[in-house]
């Protein structure tokens, strides 16, 4: 007779699961509440203690830890000295494991106390289900109720399941497990504030396989971490549209990060996670105009995120043009009635927009990973005015203004903007020069008297003697240049107002 271990934390569809197996003639072993529920479904079912002639201790810490349970699924039936062993030791086999694991990660993401989240640390569960897998070639292994049809079906057909199949099992097992691990390391690094621990794990679940990556032939999928902030758009509730794509999410992730910067009402713009307008007003409706005339070509395709509910009018505005995606905390019934009459434009709802107060960044290199703290700081209360004029208050808003918008630009990195609204936008250059100049070539006639901001420090003094020859009335950069000096001379020169953060917003 072959038997099944069922011991199950989700016990959905475990019961005629059971059924179907004791019709099928196979013995049911199991453990704590699943014991009681098959035994109180009728089914004919051993507790683990009358295996291991142990009873469970520790408050049930203890009781498949047991050579027992291990050596019965553990053995390999093809090995003559393995069989021997449990001929000679009185072990019976045991040919199915089926078990999904205390809840550490729900435990944890409602916030109980840390000896409740220590409690949900599986120890038995893990360790039997890795044995399971590892001799997948014998046994077969399930976590997951939706698999219960599968193996039932193979079952009926062939009296086992194919090796395949078990194979299949096996590897949901160990990527469940690693998955698992990884959530409990990552909480035990947070209880000793370690940010780059020796060894790192870091786990996401699937939400879903994209059509395809950057380029369509990148293969590409969509993995969420256990517990995205608010406001990300792992979050975000699709209201129509068809799919996102790769780039959608990633534009999309720029633009709600950008948005995210400004407390007034403010609409930003993205194309290749770069923004191509952003504007703030005294309503939504402001903000997208502004946000739109910065660059009426750039933003044909574009992806736009707002910090502030969709309403009938700007609605109407932004129909007028082909986007890909709007992303806003929500959107009125009169938004969506305009909306939804374009087939492929993308709504995304995101409910309450929080800013992180922490969060990391993750890069690809070959070989390896880089994890950076996310930039997250502006530091704006401890500028230094260095030049002889003062910003006035009107220039000092917009610089402000300008500061936020410049942080989330490819470096090098300058943003001209006047009234609250980006004019001018250089950005990705591998010379600040020419960041500059297509900057002001951008910003056009508009540019008098508008302010500029640079992700870093100039190199020198050409791009200021540009800004002064164009109409610029107040910079801020990050200084530290070891010419600073000759800047600030060219901005006297010119009657600029000039302030340094003594910060810098790489972004590469």
């Amino acid at each position: 007779m072959k038997r099944a271990l069922i011991s199950v934390f989700d016990k959905r569809g475990v019961v005629d699961f059971a059924k179907e197996l004791t019709d099928l003639g196979w013995q049911i072993i199991s453990t704590g509440g699943t014991y009681k529920e098959l035994k109180n479904a009728g089914i004919d079912v051993l507790e683990v203690e009358e295996i291991t002639e142990f009873p469970e201790i520790l408050n049930g810490r203890v009781k498949t830890l047991n050579p027992y349970i291990h050596g019965g699924i553990l053995y390999k039936r093809d090995d003559k000295d393995h069989v021997k062993t449990l001929v000679d030791m009185n072990i019976s086999s045991i040919d199915m494991v089926v078990n999904n694991l205390y809840p550490f990660e729900e435990t944890m993401l409602k916030g109980k106390n840390h000896e409740e989240i220590i409690e949900n640390i599986d120890i038995g569960g893990p360790s039997m289900i890795r044995a399971a897998a590892k001799n997948y070639k014998h046994v077969t292994v399930i976590i997951d109720p939706e698999d219960y049809s599968k193996v039932l079906s193979e079952l009926k057909e062939n009296n086992d399941t194919s090796l395949g199949t078990r194979l299949y099992l096996a590897r949901k097992v160990f990527n469940y497990t690693a998955y698992y691990d990884s959530l409990i390391s990552k909480y035990f690094n947070e209880l000793e504030e370690v940010e780059f621990p020796d060894f790192i794990t870091l786990g996401y679940k699937l939400m879903d396989n994209l059509r395809y990556g950057e380029n369509p032939h990148q293969k590409a999928a969509f993995y969420v971490s256990p517990n995205p902030p608010e406001g990300s758009i792992a979050l975000g509730k699709k209201l129509h549209g068809k799919e996102l794509s790769f780039n959608n999410i990633n534009d999309g992730n720029a633009a709600i990060d950008m948005v995210k910067e400004f407390d007034e009402p403010t609409v930003v713009a993205v194309k290749h996670a770069n923004p191509c307008g952003i504007g703030s007003g005294n309503n939504l409706l402001e903000a997208y105009l502004k946000a739109y005339e910065c660059d009426k070509e750039s933003i044909y395709g574009g992806i736009i995120a707002t910090n502030r509910e969709v309403d009938e009018d700007v609605a109407k505005e932004m129909a007028k043009i082909f986007l890909e995606v709007i992303i806003s905390p929500s959107f009125t019934e009169e938004a969506l009635a305009v909306l939804t009459k374009k087939k492929n434009l993308r709504l995304i709802e995101l409910g309450t927009l929080k800013k992180e107060d922490k969060d990391i960044e993750v890069k690809n290199i070959s070989g390896g990973i880089l994890i950076q703290d996310k930039d997250i700081v502006n530091l704006l209360d401890d500028v230094k005015v260095v030049t002889e004029r003062k910003p006035t208050e009107k220039e000092m808003k917009d610089l402000i203004f300008a500061w936020k918008a410049v942080k989330h630009l490819k470096s090098n990195g300058v943003v001209i903007a006047k009234d609250k609204a980006t004019i001018g936008i250089g950005g990705g250059e591998v010379n600040r020069f020419w960041a500059v100049q297509n900057a002001v070539e951008r910003a056009k006639e508009k540019i008098k008297g508008s302010v500029l901001a640079s992700d870093g420090f100039f190199p020198f003094k050409d791009s200021v003697e540009l800004l002064g020859q164009s109409g610029v009335t107040a910079i801020i950069q990050p200084g530290g240049s070891i010419r600073d000096q000759e800047t600030i001379e060219e901005a006297n020169k010119h009657n600029i107002a000039m302030v340094f953060t003594g910060i810098r917003h790489f972004k590469h």
